[in-house]
């Protein structure tokens, strides 16, 4: 899961950024609305996190911009606004799911969680790909009726390929879709991960290398 963090105050943004990549779960983040419209353009994520009161366009108008937009993210507010009004507001301008300030950082990964369960382009929260058993929700992954200890990292690397259909994914797509827009794209922790998450799995391998293009899930 990829999340947008749209905050104006910086140290709770940073905050949450930190504990939501502590729950393999990456984010990015924005200070005000145009800045968000201009990550939401260039990137894409499964959930946004939106404050109400930003500079720049509001959090009800960014939501009314993505509720327009074909397969848009999920959008969950997250604001000090707390009368029943502003949350009749904030549901008809296109949020999905509604937090207030003062917040529990586990509610919230809850929360992200349970919205990654039903994503917009319809994915399942299990998945099953080569004997590989993948829970989104309970974070575990089985192959053959094992069960797989994986890392926060690797889990998402899998989740990556499996919900790919069968697909190539290049290494740049993982970058994007598991880690967040702080890595380096020169980086060699696609491979280094895919090579650990394949000695997890273990023989015979499932995850397949395409040379030159990217990685993919293999019966």
């Amino acid at each position: 899961m990829r999340v947008l963090i749209v905050e104006d105050e910086l140290y709770l943004a940073e905050a949450i950024r930190d504990g939501l990549r502590l729950e393999a779960i990456a984010a990015d983040i924005a200070g005000d609305g145009d800045m968000a419209l201009e990550q939401l353009s260039i990137n894409s994520y499964d959930v946004v996190v939106l404050d109400r009161d930003i500079p720049g366009p509001n959090g009800d108008a960014i939501a009314r911009h993505l509720a327009g937009e074909a397969e848009s993210p999920r959008v969950l507010m997250l604001t000090a606004a707390d009368r029943l009004d502003d949350k009749a507001t904030g549901f008809e301008s296109g949020a999905d799911d509604y937090l207030t300030k003062p917040f529990a950082l586990r509610e919230l990964v809850l929360r992200l969680r349970a919205l990654g369960r039903r994503p917009a382009a319809g994915t399942p929260p299990i998945v099953e790909v080569a004997g590989v058993r993948l829970d989104r929700f309970r974070r575990e992954v089985f192959r053959g009726g094992r069960y797989v200890a994986l890392t926060r990292k690797q889990f998402a690397v899998l989740d990556v390929l499996m919900t790919a259909g069968g697909g190539v994914v290049s290494a740049e797509d993982l970058l994007e879709r598991a880690w967040d827009e702080n890595a380096d794209p020169f980086t060699n922790a696609v491979r280094i991960t895919i090579s650990t998450l394949r000695k997890r799995l273990g023989e015979p391998w499932v995850i397949e290398t395409v040379p030159g293009v990217g990685y993919r899930m293999s019966a």
